[in-house]
């Protein structure tokens, strides 16, 4: 099977080797994705916006990749602070609430930056 993948630009795609996602026959596996902290709109310390900035920008990803949102069938949610969980879930809610996918969500340590409040996976898999 051919083997498609997205890049976006991000320096840390070639620092570290890999990309934003890879599609191979009906399955898109989309990297952990965070947001993009500007401190206006997306501020460090509000998870609802970060949730949604990341879904919003791997809509774009898997639209390239010739899939959408109501293809995913797993979300793998990564928070530091487990107590944002209600902002979480309403911002992933609002995308997924009609489509339902399997989800999971996990308090960690750390993320790659302090900014960073959630970081999320995709799998996505689309009728051939």
């Amino acid at each position: 099977m051919p083997r498609q993948n997205i890049l976006t630009g991000s320096p840390w795609e070639d620092k570290m080797g890999y990309c934003r996602a890879v599609r191979i026959g009906n399955i898109v596996e989309v990297s952990g994705t965070v947001a993009i902290v500007d401190g206006e709109i997306v501020k460090a310390d509000d998870a609802y916006a970060q949730t949604n900035n990341i879904i919003e920008r791997i809509s774009k990803v898997l639209e390239e990749a010739g899939v959408s949102l109501k293809d995913v069938v797993r979300t793998r949610i990564f928070t530091t602070d487990i107590t944002k969980f209600d902002d979480i879930a309403k911002a992933h809610g609002a995308y997924f609430g009609e489509i339902k996918p399997t989800t999971g969500i996990y308090e960690i340590s750390k993320l790659v930056s302090p900014d960073y409040l959630v970081e999320i996976e995709f799998t996505a898999v689309v009728e051939q």
